[in-house]
């Protein structure tokens, strides 16, 4: 792709940087951009650096949050006695979307995969398990992608979750084994939570 302007080149390998983003995809958001009025891309520019800046983390789920908290679970009306144990943000944003759950979530940041050297001190699991020390929960639904290293992952979360008088279950299979969370469809994925079974992996 030969370039007129280095200026043009630089935006275009920038865009093009970006997840899910091609040569040809990032040109034409970079055209696009340079028709724009200059006060256009300017405030386009701030919105993108002014996330970047105060983005946090939620203190309580590990959510993203603009607070402390984040609006679910700063939500007085989300059920509080329950907790879904997903592994990464965009997990949360899925299963919002089916509309099926009214819960609060924890974001584990991951799965125990040895293999990829993390292991679950790389994880968010000591503060879920301090959640179910210190709250009044009843249920933790493992909403895990069913891989080998999501499965092993459930089994030692359950493992210290045991005698801690807290109900463990897992999204039932409308999810394929070996699928990812994130792109399975809203309905199968609503289905999947409304239709949780108890988990029975970390008993004895």
């Amino acid at each position: 792709m030969n370039f007129s302007s280095k200026l043009i080149e630089d935006a275009v390998n920038a865009f093009a940087s970006l997840p899910g983003i091609g040569k040809k995809t990032a040109l034409r958001l970079v055209l696009h951009l340079a028709g724009q009025q200059p006060e256009v891309v300017e405030q386009f520019a701030e919105t993108i650096a002014n996330m970047r800046r105060n983005i946090r983390e939620c203190e309580r789920c590990h959510n993203l949050s603009d607070g402390r908290l984040c609006t679910i679970c700063a939500d007085n009306r989300r059920n509080q006695a329950i907790i879904c144990v997903v592994e990464g943000i965009r997990d949360v944003m899925a299963i919002e979307d089916t509309g099926q759950y009214r819960g609060l979530y924890h974001v584990l940041g991951g799965v125990i995969s040895p293999i990829e050297g993390i292991g679950p001190t790389e994880l968010n699991v000591d503060s879920l398990i301090q959640r179910a020390q210190e709250e009044q929960v009843q249920e933790v639904i493992m909403a895990i992608s069913p891989t080998i290293e999501g499965e092993t992952t459930i089994f030692y979360i359950s493992k210290k979750l045991r005698g801690l008088g807290v109900n463990i279950s897992t999204i039932a299979r409308g999810i394929s084994f070996g699928g990812e969370l994130e792109y399975a469809d809203e309905l199968t994925l609503g289905r999947s939570i409304v239709a949780r079974v108890p988990y029975r992996g970390g008993e004895e």
